[in-house]
């Protein structure tokens, strides 16, 4: 008892410490000096050492209280218990505020921290130790792939306990011309040979490793005292910025440590150039009737178009003409709910595409043919130390996802010369 109490008090003195050397630098209106800076790496190394320390001694001390409480079995008694480690948490948000009572100096740390579906912490939450629960974490999760557009669209893939990413076979593709379906499978009329050469598909490797997209949130003292609201404004805010980043990473993501985007991807997109003289800023029928034509065949009935809300004013004006007497037909219908229709396939305003006259303000997208590999829930950390100043605690979401293509290029037709591809975009337009 008395060591745990110690352990307590070293932390509690080596915060008051490095709040010291903050609020000295905050008063001077200065940075922190290097002796400074030295000092305060040297007690947040020791803090998490502590952390751990403390841990364990708050671990074996309910072990303890948990052992004692068990009835002797000679007994012969038995009944119900009503121990605190087995009630369940009533939402997020007090879930939230136990984390950031436990990460106050000598703070409460509620049992439950160390019994959650998701396992036991090694520490405490100044280093990221206690883990949401896997309900919670899933919860989160699951409203931000439901929140985008893009995301529930794609191919998903679970990533696997020990692993942190895959290793994904695709069929090396490139033509439709007799040799090259199937990556190089052939057959023959028995009239044309009278041997026939054996051939086989071209597989290849998408090495897709996980990458992690991160959020932080600062949660005042006094939010943290509202259960409600700390849960409706941390799960609205990390649902919604969730959603919208993945959207973004799949539409547009160069691939370095996010998605590679099918609209920036040079393999398999295809880019439908404008029409000669065509003035800039404008999309006219001709841009769709060419881009529907370099749209795969088996990717006409999957797929749906993406547009930037300054584009809808432009498919108020596209008409198909028509001849003599004859009635234009509009290029764009909208079915009963409002939402637009081209060549038949749905078509949706989403932020995340470019600009009217860019690249990528329209475009034609079969999402399953983009890979989506994720693994687990959200992933929690918490800090008191990060933004003690200003009475507030730092909560960390991290998700483990990444995003490709799967075809590796564009695909010449059997018959005609022009490309076509799941991924079509119009050209700039400047």
């Amino acid at each position: 008892m008395k060591r745990y109490h110690q352990l307590l008090q070293d932390r509690a003195d080596l915060v008051n410490e490095a709040k010291a050397i903050f609020k000295l630098a905050e008063t001077e209106d200065r940075d922190l000096t290097e002796e400074e800076k030295t000092r305060d790496d040297e007690i947040n190394t020791r803090l998490q050492t502590l952390a751990g320390e403390i841990g364990r001694e708050e671990r074996r001390r309910e072990w303890e209280r948990t052992a004692q409480a068990v009835p002797d079995a000679s007994s012969h008694i038995s009944g119900g218990h009503d121990r605190a480690i087995d009630r369940p948490w009533d939402s997020l948000g007090h879930f939230l505020q136990a984390v950031a009572a436990a990460g106050q100096a000598g703070g409460h740390i509620d049992p439950r921290l160390y019994a959650g579906p998701s396992g036991a912490s090694e520490g405490v939450p100044s280093d990221g130790g206690f883990l949401v629960r896997h309900d919670y974490s899933t919860q989160l999760l699951d409203r931000s792939i439901e929140e985008a557009v893009l995301a529930p669209l794609c191919t998903e893939v679970e990533v696997g306990e020990d692993a942190d990413g895959v290793d994904m076979p695709y069929i090396n593709e490139t033509s439709r011309a007799n040799g090259s379906r199937w990556g190089g499978v052939q057959v023959y009329w028995r009239a044309e040979a009278d041997t026939v050469t054996a051939t086989r598909p071209k597989f290849d490797l998408h090495d897709l490793r996980l990458q992690e997209l991160m959020g932080l949130a600062y949660a005042t003292d006094r939010l943290l005292r509202d259960a409600t609201a700390l849960e409706s404004i941390f799960s609205m805010a990390f649902a919604s910025e969730m959603a919208f980043k993945l959207d973004d990473a799949i539409f547009r993501g160069n691939g370095a440590g996010l998605p590679l985007g099918f609209s920036s991807s040079t393999g398999p997109r295809v880019q439908q150039a404008k029409e000669t003289g065509q003035a800039a800023d404008t999309i006219v029928s001709e841009n769709i009737s060419k881009m529907w034509t370099r749209v795969l065949p088996r990717s006409k009935g999957r797929g749906v178009w993406f547009y930037n809300s300054e584009v809808s004013e432009q498919f108020d004006g596209l008409y198909y003409p028509a001849g003599t007497a004859g009635i234009p037909t509009r290029v764009v219908s909208y079915d009963e709910s409002g939402v637009a229709r081209i060549k038949g396939r749905p078509a949706f305003e989403i932020e995340q595409a470019a600009a009217l006259g860019d690249e990528g303000d329209l475009v034609f997208a079969d999402l399953s043919r983009y890979v989506l590999i994720r693994k687990g829930g959200l992933m929690p950390a918490q800090s008191m130390h990060v933004r003690f100043l200003y009475g507030e605690n730092t909560f960390r979401w991290t998700i483990r996802v990444n995003g490709m293509p799967i075809d590796k290029s564009a695909i010449t037709p059997y018959k005609g010369s022009a490309t076509q591809s799941a991924f079509v975009t119009l050209a700039d337009r400047a």
